[in-house]
């Protein structure tokens, strides 16, 4: 059991053998639909599980048998209401989800069956079963990594942190890096890239237990509790000399205590804005956007955000370059897993109260 209660890949191993019991034919195939679009944040009555049959795969395609489920943010934005101009899917539709699978029937010779694969444009989703021709799938060995590692630091959440510090900005090493929600999936995969760019990374998270898990377990050099009365000391202590980069993840409900820190020529990235995902009207508290403007013309800002999906094409170089980092343990993470298809409804509200660290997986089959 991992720090403040959370399980480790290595508490739930997933893997080989999954044999199959039965024929697929005399299986159905369970999918989680979206049954309804919340107002602010999602709760299990949005979701309906339904059966269908088992999908028959065409010339050239697989059929996958999920066993791992991904649960990120973005499905909330995807379910609609949600303070985003992403489009969201349709009453009715599986819900979108990266997955970790096995082959079970194939007529691709790029996919033999019994091969572990991950899905990484979402396209496989919330169910039991899904047929693909290929191009959203990449073998994975579950003898380099935990299968779990190829949702987290080696799948889209991985890639999410890596993109925002290597495509996005180009920071310098020795300098002070700030990642907000530093203990979710994609900010302590960020704090710890920084770490090994060679900068100094300070993290915020909230909760006397998250920050011991920052400098514990992730070896940040200083953390903040923005839940704490004295945050903006614990803040100013912490970056002493500034921010130099800024890795944003959390949005309205914390960015306006950060640009009084940061330096001339400072660079942020914006990889999402967790606090402001759920909300539905207009913003309560004191207008920021004026600091912010004044910081952004008078230290020369460079502020930048990204969609993750725009950087799929990059999938290889950041497999190349930090698969060994967490081949050697050299980069840490940690994983909330759940047990059962039938639990992500109940489980996946949790994802908004702030009580979930690290990556949320859904270990099914």
């Amino acid at each position: 059991m991992g720090p403040g209660g959370w399980r480790s890949v290595e508490d739930t191993p997933v893997g080989p053998p999954y044999e199959r019991q039965t024929s697929v034919s005399a299986r159905v195939n369970r999918q989680i639909i979206l049954a309804a679009r919340p107002h602010g944040n999602p709760k299990e009555s949005d979701f309906e599980i339904v059966e269908r049959p088992v999908p028959v795969p065409g010339d050239g395609q697989v059929l996958v048998r999920n066993i791992l489920v991904s649960l990120d943010p973005f499905n909330r934005i995807l379910m609609g209401n949600a303070n985003s101009d992403q489009t969201p899917i349709a009453l009715g539709d599986t819900m979108f989800g990266f997955t970790v699978a096995v082959v079970e029937q194939s007529d691709n010779p790029a996919f033999a069956v019994g091969a572990h694969v991950a899905g990484f444009t979402g396209a496989t989703g919330w169910q039991d079963y899904a047929v693909s021709d290929g191009s959203d799938l990449r073998v994975v060995d579950p003898d380099a990594a935990p299968l779990a590692a190829n949702l987290g630091v080696l799948g889209v959440t991985g890639l999410t942190a890596w993109v925002g510090l290597t495509k996005i900005l180009d920071p310098k090493p020795g300098g002070t890096l700030v990642v907000t929600a530093a203990a979710g999936a994609v900010g302590s995969a960020a704090a710890q890239i920084g770490k090994l760019r060679g900068y100094r990374v300070v993290g915020i998270a909230g909760g006397p237990e998250k920050t011991r898990h920052l400098l514990d377990d992730l070896g940040l050099d200083a953390a903040a509790d923005y839940k704490a009365p004295d945050f903006a000391e614990q803040l100013a202590r912490a970056v002493p000399d500034g921010i130099d980069t800024l890795y944003e993840n959390v949005g309205v409900a914390l960015f306006p205590a950060l640009p009084a820190h940061l330096n001339r020529n400072a660079q942020v990235a914006l990889g999402g804005v967790m606090s402001q995902i759920t909300r539905t009207g207009a913003f309560e508290g004191p207008d920021h956007l004026p600091d912010l403007l004044r910081a952004a013309i008078y230290k020369t800002l460079t502020i930048r955000g990204f969609n993750v999906t725009e950087f799929y094409d990059y999938y290889p170089e950041f497999l190349a370059d930090l698969a060994p980092a967490v081949a050697t343990q050299k980069l840490h993470y940690s994983t909330h897993v759940i047990e059962g298809l039938e639990a992500i409804p109940v489980a996946f509200p949790e994802m908004f109260t702030g009580r979930v660290a690290g990556k949320m997986i859904a270990k099914i089959g």
